[in-house]
């Protein structure tokens, strides 16, 4: 069993012995999704769900509630975008130590160089650079819109 996903069992088991209803729902979410992933790898060569898989699913998670935010945002609905963001600081206890900005922009100036991406169309290269190096710790979103503006620029 993955390490990742033996922290996420020992806090679930912490919440429910704790009553905390939110954070057993969150975290019980997170155990529903690696039991589909572990059902989609029975067919494959991959038997075992490791920490990288575990780091998708919580990356896929954050995403989805990032989007849900905006739109109860517009919806003017504060009591489910708070629920959201509850959720998001569950999500991201597990999750490695997120890059920020300055950090982001140097990684894909540097990206750009390696891959030698000189276009917009080379965007995919660099990109690929990016997701190699930096799987679980970058946001892919900020990051695939400081390299449209590097490489239009």
């Amino acid at each position: 069993m993955s390490e990742l996903f033996k922290k996420i069992n020992l806090s679930l088991n912490e919440a429910i012995k704790g009553k905390n209803a939110e954070r057993v729902l969150t975290l019980r979410s997170i155990v529903s999704q690696k039991k589909d992933k572990e059902i989609e790898l029975r067919t494959g060569e991959q038997k075992d769900i490791l920490d990288s898989d575990i780091t998708n699913i919580l990356n896929k998670m954050m995403k989805q509630r990032k989007e849900s935010i905006e739109m109860y945002e517009k919806g003017g609905r504060a009591d489910l975008v708070e629920k959201e963001r509850l959720e998001i600081n569950i999500i991201e206890e597990f999750l490695p130590k997120q890059m920020g900005d300055d950090e982001i922009l140097k990684s894909c100036k540097e990206a750009i160089s390696e891959s030698g991406a000189a276009s917009i169309k080379d965007m995919g290269k660099a990109m690929k650079v990016l997701k190699d190096r930096y799987l679980g710790t970058m946001d892919f979103a900020k990051a695939g819109k400081i390299l449209k503006e590097q490489l239009q620029g």
